[in-house]
């Protein structure tokens, strides 16, 4: 099993290209399901977690061709299986975003509950709610959703009871098709949700309210093809400018957008960094600076993300000064506390928030990644600990951030993958 080993060196400089986004890749993969012709996808990161997804749709029958490393193009009906296997959704829990594509095209779907990182409930009973009231009827049998549909979904006002990402990005897909008109009030607004939603409306479907919290859908009777770029990684943008803060850096992002990283731009600007805007990129400078510690507290887009929550900790554990991290999305995504206090950081956990006392620099020692985003923190904690950290399981870690040992290696940092026993 492949690990990293990073040695303590100094600041993060230099320039970096930032890949598509995982979290919006993902689902417009899942609408190709919903065309009746080719759809092609370009920016298209090379993750774990994209080549988990083409093999769920190979095994449902779609063709996919991927053309060098970031091109993916799909053809949607060549299709021949409803079923989207266990050995598959175990792995990656964004494979429940295929249900409310093939249930609205197709009136059938079979989907095993899915697995992914291990950062607390998220239940999909939302999901199941909304497809019932569209008409669907649902089903739980051996571990297995299975939803039927006697004809096309039919469009309906639904009141999700809570703020969901994936639960909004599947009803949306499943009402693109509904006879009618479908209301999703409470919807969440994530900038990937408004890129499946841009996707959508490229194949022919009708949106109102895009990027609000209340969506207004038309249903079409068929959707067709599309080219589409997949909009850029702003949580990998976030976890590049938070290394770089940390480690007292100067850095410049390309291909990236500040307009959907507001909250982590004014929390990096708020300890310390002065921090540059153009149309397509994001520069970041501490003057040599130890970073002042921050406070934050997650909530749902447009505040604070929680998938950004980790990696600012790893800042404050080398941050001048004391700073509350308060957790309100998943229960269990303070887990890189005991791991970041092996490395000699002072964190104390009371309930769902982490109070961190800055320390001068950590101190390296092996760690065991628990899940993607607590990965980075522990990348992020082994740049600014004086020895060689050794991090175990970054398969975490490659589900979400591509080919990041050379990101950081171009940056001047010394992360080598080398193999474990």
């Amino acid at each position: 099993m492949d690990k990293f080993l990073i040695t303590s060196g100094g600041p993060l400089t230099g320039e970096l290209r930032i890949s598509g986004s995982k979290n919006a890749g993902l689902p417009l993969l899942a609408a190709a399901i919903l065309a009746d012709g080719e759809v092609r996808l370009s920016n298209v990161p090379h993750l774990k977690d994209m080549t988990t997804m083409v093999q769920l749709l190979r095994t449902l029958g779609l063709t996919i061709e991927i053309q060098g490393e970031h091109v993916v193009i799909v053809d949607p009906n060549t299709i021949s299986s409803y079923t989207a296997s266990y050995e598959l959704v175990k792995t990656m829990r964004a494979s429940i975003l295929v249900l409310g594509p093939l249930l609205a095209r197709y009136g059938e779907a079979n989907v095993s509950f899915p697995g992914g990182c291990a950062i607390g409930s998220r239940p999909v009973d939302i999901h199941l709610r909304g497809l019932e009231a569209m008409g669907a009827t649902i089903e739980i049998d051996g571990g297995y959703i299975r939803a039927r549909s006697n004809g096309r979904l039919k469009g309906c006002h639904f009141l999700m009871d809570m703020v969901t990402v994936g639960g909004t990005e599947n009803l949306l897909m499943a009402a693109v098709l509904a006879e009618g008109k479908t209301v999703l009030e409470n919807a969440a607004r994530e900038p990937e949700i408004v890129d499946l939603a841009n996707m959508l409306v490229a194949m022919g479907a009708k949106i109102e309210g895009i990027g609000t919290s209340s969506l207004t859908i038309y249903g079409v009777e068929k959707l067709h093809g599309c080219e589409y770029s997949v909009m850029p990684d702003r949580i990998e943008t976030g976890t590049y400018l938070v290394a770089a803060a940390a480690t007292r850096g100067k850095i410049k992002l390309t291909h990236t957008r500040a307009d959907i990283l507001e909250a982590v731009i004014l929390k990096l600007q708020e300890a310390g960094a002065d921090i540059t805007i153009g149309e397509d990129w994001i520069a970041l400078d501490m003057h040599g600076k130890r970073p002042k510690a921050v406070s934050l507290r997650t909530a749902p887009y447009p505040a604070f993300p929680t998938d950004m929550q980790s990696q600012f900790m790893a800042m404050n554990a080398v941050a001048e000064g004391v700073s509350h991290i308060t957790e309100t999305i998943f229960e269990n995504r303070l887990v890189q506390v005991a791991e970041l206090n092996r490395m000699g950081a002072h964190i104390e956990l009371e309930h769902n928030t982490a109070i961190v006392t800055g320390v001068e620099r950590l101190k390296a020692a092996p760690v065991m990644a628990s899940d993607l985003r607590a990965s980075a923190s522990l990348v992020i904690a082994g740049l600014v600990a004086d020895g060689e950290t050794l991090i175990d399981r970054i398969y975490h870690i490659d589900r979400g951030y591509e080919a990041i040992e050379q990101k950081f290696q171009s940056l001047g940092a010394s992360v080598r993958r080398v193999k474990g026993s």
